[in-house]
């Protein structure tokens, strides 16, 4: 298939254009190149055949049109987000335009393509988005494709509003439609503001590692290239119209999370002033804080086969051992805009506006 893969110079994107090249697909990716893209990230593709790079704003119709025009994809797997929940607290505008404009804009030129090309029935329009939508659980309970919406952030109310564009254009205007919102995402690559690479980080540093609260919060951590995996099963045989959660079938809390990262850290980098988990160091929490996110997995598992294939325990010690490995990589993107600061504190009110 020829795919157009939009925010692939992202975490997760990068990890299925990777992933799709390397299984024989052609692919476009279409990336307005933001603070959190890294280019970087593509380095094992750059050559491939049957791989291209396009600049461009999801947000800028005529531009999205040509590039429908030039390069004529099988599908489309649209990824391009502001996904940074307290860069969202502090600057809400960016997230509504990216996130609820650029996606209606993108499903109205995906629909004047697919009709101009008399609905070809293999076409596929799959929006990725995120737990998050669901909002908050108790102690007790898994998120379903049937829980109702409930978004607790800007974040997630973009992406709410997101995943019901793309409903909408596949009841009203026919167009072929797939929803897949997954659990927490962690791996290589993963930009330095997220909370495991953070962690990573702060410790190599010798620096106090913030979490948030007394650590209690709890998520599903899905590791990212079983996220790319399970993105192109559900690409090429999940049904029209239907949504999947994605999980890690890995729920643990983040006071917990930052102790196993340490405990890695503590085997592969002893630091002589005693183990890492010493830095930790517990921060006023952000506003609005999820308690918990768990994601029941039945469906992809049942109607698709898929299932993750990275435990926890061995994700973060991948995760760890790639970031002692790769320190011109992130240390490239730690002078980036609000990398190493704190943020979604929510007196940074308008910051980013309507931009």
């Amino acid at each position: 298939m020829k795919l157009l893969v939009t925010g692939g110079a992202g975490f997760i994107g990068s990890a299925v254009v990777r992933l799709a090249v390397a299984r024989g697909h052609e692919v476009v990716n279409l990336d307005k190149l933001t603070y959190a893209a890294c280019l970087a990230n593509l380095a094992p593709v750059d050559d491939a055949p049957g791989y291209a790079f396009e600049q461009a704003d999801i947000c800028d119709a005529p531009r999205v049109r040509a590039i429908l025009a030039r390069h004529r994809p099988d599908a489309i797997l649209h990824l391009a987000a502001e996904s940074h929940v307290d860069r969202s607290i502090d600057g809400p505008g960016t997230f509504v335009r990216t996130n609820i404009d650029g996606t209606y804009t993108l499903l109205e030129e995906s629909r004047r393509y697919w009709e101009a090309a008399n609905r070809p029935a293999g076409f596929r329009f799959h929006h990725v988005s995120t737990d998050e939508v669901y909002g908050s659980l108790g102690a007790t309970g898994q998120f379903t494709e049937d829980t109702p919406y409930a978004p607790n952030s800007p974040y997630s109310a973009s992406k709410a509003a997101s995943d019901h564009l793309v409903r909408a254009w596949g009841e009203t205007y026919g167009l072929p439609v797939i929803v897949t919102n997954c659990s927490n995402n962690y791996g290589p690559y993963h930009f330095p503001e997220k909370l495991i690479p953070v962690v990573i980080l702060k410790a190599l540093a010798g620096a106090p590692i913030p979490v948030y609260g007394k650590g209690e919060n709890v998520r599903d951590w899905l590791y990212v290239e079983d996220h790319a995996d399970a993105l192109l099963t559900v690409l090429a045989r999940g049904t029209v119209g239907r949504s999947y959660n994605i999980g890690g079938e890995n729920e643990v809390r983040n006071i917990d999370l930052v102790r196993m990262i340490c405990a890695h850290l503590d085997r592969l980098r002893p630091r002589d002033a005693g183990p890492h988990a010493d830095l930790i160091t517990f921060v006023t929490d952000r506003p609005g804080h999820d308690l918990r996110y768990a994601i029941d997995p039945s469906r992809i598992r049942d109607e698709l086969g898929w299932r993750p294939g990275v435990t926890l325990e061995q994700g973060l010690e991948r995760t760890v051992d790639w970031y002692l490995a790769n320190q011109d990589w992130w240390r490239a993107l730690l002078d980036r805009d609000g990398v190493g600061a704190r943020l979604g504190t929510g007196t940074a009110a308008g910051r980013g506006g309507a931009a």
